[in-house]
């Protein structure tokens, strides 16, 4: 599987979760919502003022993906390192884990904050990517239970490596549609949208 290039670091970036919900209103205007375990992470990097050079070689790796039939991996930018310090060696701490938290072990003992809030996280096991949703601080024995979001979509088997630096979400693009807008220069500006596929 191939991998964005990173000639140039977009000038925008955006970030999005996706959690499909299904809302009701009843006659008396009571709202009931509905809502599964699915999420999925969207991505939107925007390139301005791009030489030729640099367009090109986007675009050449955008043609041959194929429209949204293949899929790439990408790094989040500005978010490639965690803000908690993850030191240690975090691994799964137990198997049959369901629900919005795993438990790790591994972690240096006694160390506040170790995790942060808005940290990406990833199983060795799965590409799917997470976030966790709360500070944690690991125990004299190294171990942290993380709040991350959404839910475990499949349960890490006990002992699967957890990364936090460079996690790579696999994607593919959301539309078949590529465009870009030519500038005087010429520059070029360029939108890539791209959503999580698992």
């Amino acid at each position: 599987m191939s991998a964005l290039p990173t000639i140039i670091n977009p000038t925008s970036v955006t970030l999005s979760a996706i959690q499909p919900t299904r809302i009701s209103v009843s006659h008396s205007l009571r709202r009931q919502a509905r809502s599964s375990n699915a999420q999925r992470w969207a991505l939107k990097f925007g390139y301005t003022l791009l030489p030729r050079a640099y367009l090109t070689q986007f675009y050449g790796f955008l043609l041959n993906l194929r429209g949204q039939a293949d899929t790439f991996t990408t790094t989040l930018p500005g978010h490639t390192t965690p803000q908690g310090s993850w030191a240690g060696t975090p691994v799964v701490s137990g198997s049959g884990q369901t629900g919005a938290s795993v438990n790790l072990s591994g972690f240096t003992a006694l160390q506040t904050g170790i995790v942060k809030a808005g940290d990406l996280l990833q199983f060795s096991g799965h590409t799917k990517v997470y976030m966790a949703t709360a500070d944690a601080s690991s125990s004299g024995a190294g171990t942290a239970t993380v709040s991350i979001r959404p839910a475990l979509m499949v349960s890490p088997a006990s002992g699967e490596a957890v990364t936090s630096s460079n996690v790579t979400f696999t994607v593919a693009l959301a539309s078949d549609s590529m465009d870009t807008s030519i500038q005087a220069g010429p520059l070029y500006a360029l939108n890539i949208d791209m959503v999580e596929v698992y």
